[in-house]
């Protein structure tokens, strides 16, 4: 059995993580840590899990004293790197859910993040955690820099086009669409219900974070490096992720081509699901598929994809669950027993 903990499990993340965690055949969740509601029953906190998960909270300094073979880091941006560089000599692998091994320098992260970065040599240990572009390199890490819900959409509806080379590079348009959890459990005026119910509206325009963890992982296929347009918005949902993405191609092409481009990039990959309809969230809803739809208009001379994920499974918690199976030498589909919840 696989000795896991997770830190910080109070927040969506962290429950999520118990969720999918707890039906793994291969999985014994031996600590589940909370500083602000240490002592409490985990149930207390997420009463959905009344009479099935009733682990004590503990401080996160327990993890050093127990025998583990994999840490789940569900903590902010900007604390994870705290506990990443107090777990460095310990022997369990670390899969961290937050951004602050995602990108390739200290540099580059406290630009976009305008945070100072502590353990600058976490980034040379660090592996990306999308598995669609990096199985081999998960398999062999110790640290996992697991991805950004929106950066998984994106990323996986553009690497067909962007490794080919057949779009302008400087022409990508992704326009992103994320249900209300993607802004974490701590209220904030912008998820209050009054301001989300019955509204919409986007955010972060020309600077949101997650536009450089597109591009970053992009320019690895490409030859040149890859410019993006990302925009956010938020919808009055609870879970789910639908980016429409724009493109144009930098020669003839058709639907056809571009159709079988897609199937052939991830025909070894079991969790991107290529439709012949446009997906909707409920498709994908609690599952860790990454259900991914493409057009090409030949009128305007644009490629559309359409990539819908949950953001808490696939965009979160489902993948870190797959980068574990990659660590520990199982197929990537253990343990994933839920299927879409539609309607």
């Amino acid at each position: 059995m696989i000795k896991a903990a997770i830190v910080g499990a109070t927040g969506y993340t962290g429950s999520e993580l118990v969720r999918l965690l707890y039906n793994h055949p291969d999985v014994d969740i031996k600590m589940i840590t909370s500083e602000s509601r240490k002592g409490e029953s985990f149930s207390a906190v997420h009463p959905q899990f009344s009479d099935i998960v009733e682990h004590e909270l503990q401080p996160a300094a327990a993890v050093l004293e127990a025998e583990l073979d994999v840490v789940f880091l569900a903590l902010p941006h900007g604390v994870s790197m705290d506990y990443v560089k107090q777990y460095e000599s310990t022997n369990f692998n670390i899969i961290d859910l937050s951004g602050d091994f995602r990108l390739s320098a200290p540099a580059v992260y406290e630009d976009w993040y305008n945070k100072t970065h502590t353990y600058a040599v976490g980034f040379d240990r660090a592996t990306y955690g999308l598995p669609e572009l990096h199985r081999d390199a998960i398999r062999q890490s110790s640290l996992v820099a697991n991805p950004g819900c929106y950066p998984t959409s994106a990323i996986l509806g553009l690497s067909p086009l962007v490794e080919a080379d057949l779009i302008v590079p400087g022409q990508i348009i992704v326009d992103a669409k994320s249900g209300i959890t993607g802004a974490g459990i701590k209220a904030k005026p912008t998820t209050h219900y009054s301001n989300v119910s019955d509204n919409f509206k986007a955010y972060g325009l020309k600077s949101h974070r997650h536009t450089v963890e597109i591009q970053e992982q992009l320019s690895g296929l490409h030859a040149t490096p890859i410019n993006v347009q990302f925009t956010p918005h938020l919808l009055p949902v609870d879970r789910g992720i639908l980016s429409t993405i724009y493109t144009q191609p930098q020669r003839e092409t058709s639907e056809a081509e571009i159709r079988t481009l897609y199937e052939d990039f991830y025909a070894s990959h079991p969790f991107v699901r290529i439709r012949k309809t446009p997906p909707s969230l409920k498709d994908v809803r609690g599952s860790n598929y990454c259900d991914v739809y493409v057009t090409y208009d030949d009128r305007t001379n644009r490629i559309i994809t359409l990539a819908a994920i949950d953001n808490l499974v696939k965009g979160a918690a489902g993948q870190a669950m797959q980068n574990m199976n990659l660590q520990f030498e199982l197929e990537e589909t253990r343990g994933f027993v839920s299927l879409p919840l539609n309607p």
